[in-house]
C-alpha cells in the first residue's frame, strides 16, 4: 500500500474512527439528509481528486439528454471564491465559481448549479429551470455528500486507489470496502486486469455494484486551427499530474518540459512569466495544458504565453464500451419505483 504522508500515518485510524461516527450519525438521524423532487445520480470516487470524474458526468449528461431527461449538474465548485448558490454560465469566472463547474457549463450543453449545499442548488434548478421532461440531477463528486440523497451510486476505482492510504496518510477519503455500496462501479479498460481480483470480491455471488468499463482518449487541439508544436512545455494544475503527462506520452506528443501546479490552481500575471521563463530556458515553442487548466487563463495571460507558441488544450474524452447495455441499467435505476433514496 501506497503511504503518501508517512508521518501521517498514526492519524488514519482517527480519520477512520470520525467517519464511521459521521455515518451512525446520518443512520440514528442525527444528521439530516435532504430530497429533492427529482431523481439524483451521484458521480464520485474513493480518492481526493484525480480519478476523472468530470469527463464521466460529461459523458452521462450527453446520454441522458440524448435519452430524453432534463439533465441539470449539480457541482461544489472547490477553489472558488463565491459562497452563494448560482446557476454558472458557460463564459463565467473560473475564479468566481471554480474551474470544473465552468468547464462543465461550457462542455454539457445542460444548465449547471454550483454549491457547497448540493441540496440548494438542486431546489434552485428544480425551480428556476422547470421541465417538460423527466428531470434528472447529476451531482458531481458526490459520493461523500451524504447530506444529499441519491437514487444511483456510481463511483469511479482507479489501481492507484486500491494501492493507496485513508487521509491523511494517503489521499483515499473512504475506506475501499464502501465500495460494495455504490450500485455501479467504472473501471478504465487499461485497468480492468490489474483491478480483477478486488471487483470480483466486491460483486461475489452476484451482490454488489455493476461494473462499467470506459475507454480514455486524448484529444489535442480544439479542431485543429493551429499546428501542434514540436517542443511543447506542458503545464497543469490537477490532482495527478503524472496521469496527464503519462497520456501525453501515450499519443506520441511528448513535452521538452513539465510545469505542475497545485490542483485547482488559480493563475497569476506571476505563473505566467514563470511558464515564459522556463519555455525560454528549455527551448520550448508552444504550450499543451488540460481543459480545466485552460478556462483559468484570461485572454492576456493566453497573449503573453501565444507569444512564445500556440497553446494546445488536451481533452480528455471517455467512452462506455458497453454503451447500450449500460444505458438501460441505469434507466432502469433512474426510473425504479422503489427510489431507493440513500
Amino acid at each position: 500500500m501506497k503511504i503518501r504522508r508517512p508521518l501521517l500515518l498514526p492519524f488514519a485510524p482517527v480519520y477512520r474512527a470520525a467517519l464511521a461516527l459521521k455515518t451512525q450519525m446520518f443512520r440514528w438521524g442525527w444528521l439530516n439528509r435532504e430530497r429533492l423532487e427529482s431523481p439524483v445520480i451521484s458521480v464520485g470516487s474513493v480518492s481526493a481528486g484525480g480519478a476523472g470524474k468530470t469527463p464521466v458526468v460529461l459523458m452521462l449528461a450527453t446520454m441522458l439528454r440524448h435519452r430524453g431527461y432534463a439533465v441539470r449538474i449539480l457541482t461544489r465548485g472547490y477553489g472558488r471564491s463565491a459562497t452563494t448558490v448560482e446557476r454558472v454560465e458557460p463564459f463565467d469566472d473560473p475564479g468566481w465559481h471554480g474551474d470544473e463547474p465552468v468547464l462543465l457549463a461550457q462542455r454539457s450543453g445542460v444548465p449547471v448549479f454550483v454549491g457547497a449545499e448540493r441540496y440548494k442548488a438542486g431546489l434552485l434548478a428544480e425551480q428556476s429551470e422547470p421541465s417538460e421532461k423527466t428531470m434528472v440531477h447529476l451531482l458531481d463528486d458526490g459520493f461523500q455528500h451524504r447530506q444529499l440523497a441519491r437514487d444511483v451510486d456510481i463511483v469511479l476505482l482507479t489501481k492507484e486507489d486500491v494501492e493507496d492510504r485513508l487521509l491523511p496518510a494517503g489521499n483515499l477519503r473512504e475506506p475501499l470496502t464502501t465500495v460494495a455500496k455504490a450500485d455501479v462501479l467504472i473501471l478504465r479498460e487499461e485497468e480492468v486486469d490489474a483491478l480483477h481480483g478486488f471487483v470480483e470480491d466486491m460483486t461475489r455471488g452476484g451482490s454488489g455494484p455493476a461494473v462499467w468499463v470506459i475507454r480514455r482518449t486524448l484529444s489535442l487541439g480544439e479542431g485543429g486551427e493551429v499546428a501542434l508544436p514540436t517542443m511543447p512545455l506542458a503545464f497543469c494544475g490537477i490532482a495527478r499530474p503524472e496521469s496527464f503527462e503519462k497520456m501525453l506520452k501515450g499519443q506520441g506528443y511528448e513535452p521538452t518540459a513539465m510545469v505542475v501546479f497545485p490542483d485547482h490552481h488559480p493563475y497569476s500575471e506571476r505563473d505566467v512569466q514563470a511558464l515564459l521563463d522556463r519555455a525560454r530556458a528549455c527551448g520550448a515553442n508552444g504550450f499543451v495544458t488540460t481543459e480545466k487548466d485552460a478556462v483559468k487563463l484570461a485572454p492576456p495571460m493566453r497573449e503573453r504565453l501565444e507569444a512564445i507558441g500556440p497553446i494546445v488544450v488536451a481533452r480528455l474524452n471517455v467512452e462506455l464500451l458497453e454503451e447500450k447495455d449500460a444505458l438501460v441499467q441505469l434507466v432502469t435505476m433512474v426510473g425504479g419505483l422503489d427510489r431507493r433514496r440513500r
